[in-house]
């Protein structure tokens, strides 16, 4: 802004001095932005110097570059920046000036901007009063400029060495998740019901690309993580032998189903109810509670097995499945396979009538007369 450098004029549109040095500290930071599916956000950095004796635009490459790392921009590398002057004797003698001043840069014979990482150059903008440089003079002015940025960036790191590791928690989200492309009308549902009542339940805006990328916009990140949440509830598989927190949606006699995934629900069998022995399923759990259970076996027919019992006494899912299916029943069933289990022997029915196909047909019968000699 024109106070920066003591103007007294009317804040207008930018001039040619702010689109001049925006274009300069602009250049120097987008070789370390991240890529877009790295950090799909729209970054705006506005630097403002409230007073100024130097270069203001090598002053907001370094201050951008502190803001970039506070606010979590995951940036390649930190950058800095110095302006180089020089001042030419009549005699042809020269002396290369580090950090000018700004009677350094009107009196001086070159403005020499440097930008740049640890490893190396990003920007460079030269501005000089005399005819040229010599290439002894340009290897002066960069090796001065970079013991300069080196120095800068040291006490630049001092302040904040990396980028944290996560945005605000107030800051806007934009997350980006792949799905199978097979799921994608899972989670649009009948008439766009699904993603529907996401948006509604977390406020947030989802996109979705025909190859399964999922676009989610939300104004915060805790309504990002919800609605990823319940996305990759729709679109999960389960996997035997995961441990999930379900939801108790039926009681049945022989057992309880309950909810892992949303629209997914799997039988925990009374014997896998807990490590004792339950009498009553309404004994250990009840509608509507939230209990761990481990995914033992998915049948040919995609019907859920589920055991909180192997979850309370840390065992597998084989163990699980053997408890349940005892082999000794299955060997009593083999080797009596008629045996009525204690309701005694069946009785002997009449015998049946044989049946002939090839048996012709009964000759009709006469009606019955009537008593009175009277047609019926």
């Amino acid at each position: 802004p024109p106070f920066s450098t003591g103007e007294a004029r009317p804040l207008r549109g930018p001039g040619r001095r702010e689109i001049g040095h925006g274009a300069l500290a602009e250049r120097a930071l987008l070789p370390v932005l991240p890529e877009e599916d790295v950090f799909p956000y729209t970054i705006r950095l506005v630097s403002e110097a409230l007073s100024s004796n130097g270069s203001t635009s090598m002053a907001s490459v370094c201050g951008s570059t502190l803001a970039l790392m506070d606010a979590g921009v995951p940036i390649k590398a930190p950058v800095a920046g110095i302006a180089m002057g020089l001042i030419i004797g009549g005699d042809g003698a020269y002396t290369v000036l580090t950090d000018i001043q700004g009677i350094e840069d009107a009196l001086g014979d070159m403005d020499f901007k440097v930008a740049g990482t640890a490893d190396g150059i990003t920007a460079l903008q030269m501005d000089i009063k005399v005819k040229g440089v010599t290439p002894e003079i340009m290897d002066k002015a960069l090796a001065q400029a970079k013991e300069a940025r080196l120095f800068i960036l040291q006490k630049m790191l001092a302040a904040i060495d990396k980028a944290r590791p996560e945005l605000s928690p107030y800051a806007p989200r934009i997350t980006r998740i792949k799905i199978n492309p097979e799921k994608i009308g899972t989670v649009i549902g009948p008439g766009g019901k699904m993603i529907r009542s996401i948006q509604e339940e977390t406020k947030a805006e989802v996109e979705i690309e025909d190859d399964g990328t999922v676009i989610i916009a939300a104004v915060d990140g805790a309504a990002a993580e919800k609605a990823v949440a319940m996305i990759r509830a729709l679109t999960e598989e389960v996997e035997i032998g995961k441990i999930y927190l379900g939801k108790v949606k039926r009681l049945m006699d022989f057992g309880a189903f309950v909810e892992v995934l949303t629209g997914k629900e799997g039988l925990v069998h009374i014997s896998q109810l807990a490590d004792y022995r339950v009498a009553r399923v309404e004994d250990a759990v009840k509608v509507g509670d939230e209990i761990m259970v481990m995914v033992t076996e998915i049948d040919s027919q995609g019907r859920i097995n589920l055991s909180r019992k192997a979850v309370l006494e840390g065992t597998g899912p084989e163990q699980a499945r053997v408890e349940r299916r005892p082999a000794g029943r299955v060997e009593r069933a083999m080797a009596i396979p008629h045996e009525r289990r204690g309701l005694g022997e069946r009785r002997p029915g009449p015998p049946r009538r044989p049946f002939t196909p090839s048996r012709e047909p009964e000759p009709p019968r006469e009606p019955p007369k009537h008593p009175f000699g009277r047609k019926w």
